[in-house]
């Protein structure tokens, strides 16, 4: 046992995690130089790898849907933490910041790693089979959440401009916590077969198991240990992605291009652990788990920054900029269609992850130009 902790300790996915913890107090409030800047983006680049590390450890001792649940939810409440940071520091080009990053994210994960995810695992296996049940059930609560706090902003007419009045932002924070709770429940208590891998034929008589899960699980002081080190990483990653944001801020300007970019960039940086997670699982042909993170991942993005942003609103000077515009909106209803139609069928080929990468490299080339 000492030596098992012994060895633990001195593992790079430890000390990685720990090494950015210490830079992001040391640079935490502070103007970077060049230098530093690469450093910082380097311990950011391995805090990722490690907290996709520590995210499989954990998934593989609680189990599915458990284990794709901690990884996006862990994320996403330090991506919220972010934005409400960013908004505090950003005076006026902060107002639309949430409406950038939570957009960013439901376009990255529902086409973007919902995309990733379907090519690799039907490249690799044929074709990348999945519950249409669980995944269905996942798409329209996403497809609700993403309606109720980015689309109908735009049209209310209690206030000028794409925002909400305070009656009706109170209802979609609540609406949003209310659905968010009701998924999770489904998700984990009533319906969880709904969430876990489908196997193929032949694969019954081992329960449908992989041979990647035929692996002895973790003990059970391994996964707490993974799960405290999975947190600092995290930490670590969007607090490393606040700190480079001046950087990024100031690149995207003399460059010329629009303000929402940072929103998109700081999305990709935070997002990458559920990319590299889901991307894993679809080589492990267990695509359900990819479907989990990529739209449990939108789903909490929504979830959880518009209540979080809601109440932040209460002490931040400025208006808060919730509607999207007219492109966005196409490529929003576009991306409901398509998914509704890639997850119906229950498997997918190629075509079909193709498709999502295609809305992808649309959203990012409208993000940069408009």
């Amino acid at each position: 046992m000492i030596a098992r902790l012994r060895r633990l300790v001195t593992e790079w996915t430890t000390l990685v995690p720990l090494l950015a913890t210490v830079l992001l107090v040391l640079t935490w409030g502070r103007g970077l130089p060049g230098a530093v800047v690469v450093v910082v983006t380097l311990v950011l680049a391995g805090a990722v790898l490690a907290a996709v590390h520590h995210a499989e450890v954990v998934a593989h001792r609680v189990g599915e849907p458990f284990g794709s649940l901690v990884l996006a939810v862990a994320v996403t409440v330090i991506e919220v933490a972010l934005i409400v940071t960013l908004m505090i520091d950003g005076g006026d080009k902060s107002a639309s910041l949430a409406r950038d990053t939570v957009f960013a994210a439901v376009m990255i994960t529902c086409n973007g790693i919902l995309g990733l995810s379907l090519l690799v695992g039907s490249l690799r296996h044929g074709t990348a089979v999945f519950n249409s049940e669980g995944a269905g059930a996942a798409l329209a609560t996403v497809a609700t959440l993403a309606t109720l706090s980015l689309v109908l902003p735009t049209f209310t007419t209690s206030k000028p401009g794409p925002e909400f009045s305070t009656v009706q932002l109170t209802f979609a924070a609540v609406s949003s916590l209310i659905l968010y709770g009701l998924f999770v429940a489904t998700q984990t208590v009533r319906h969880r077969d709904y969430f876990l891998p489908v196997p193929r034929q032949g694969e019954a008589a081992t329960g449908g198991k992989h041979t990647e899960e035929h692996a002895e699980a973790p003990s059970t002081r391994t996964a707490l240990i993974s799960l405290g080190l999975l947190g600092l990483a995290l930490i670590g990653v969007v607090g490393l992605a606040k700190g480079v944001s001046p950087t990024i801020e100031s690149a995207v300007e003399t460059a010329g291009l629009p303000h929402a970019v940072v929103g998109v960039i700081i999305a990709l940086l935070v997002l990458l652990p559920e990319t590299i997670a889901a991307v894993r699982a679809a080589r492990r042909d267990q695509v359900q788990i990819s479907m989990n993170l990529a739209l449990g991942s939108a789903m909490a993005s929504i979830g959880l920054t518009i209540p979080a942003v809601a109440l932040a609103s209460l002490w931040l000077p400025g208006p808060l900029v919730l509607g999207l515009g007219n492109t966005h909106m196409v490529l929003l209803a576009l991306t409901v269609v398509v998914s509704a139609l890639t997850v119906a069928p229950g498997r997918a080929t190629p075509l079909q992850g193709g498709v999502h990468l295609v809305l992808l490299a649309a959203y990012l080339e409208l993000a940069i130009n408009p």
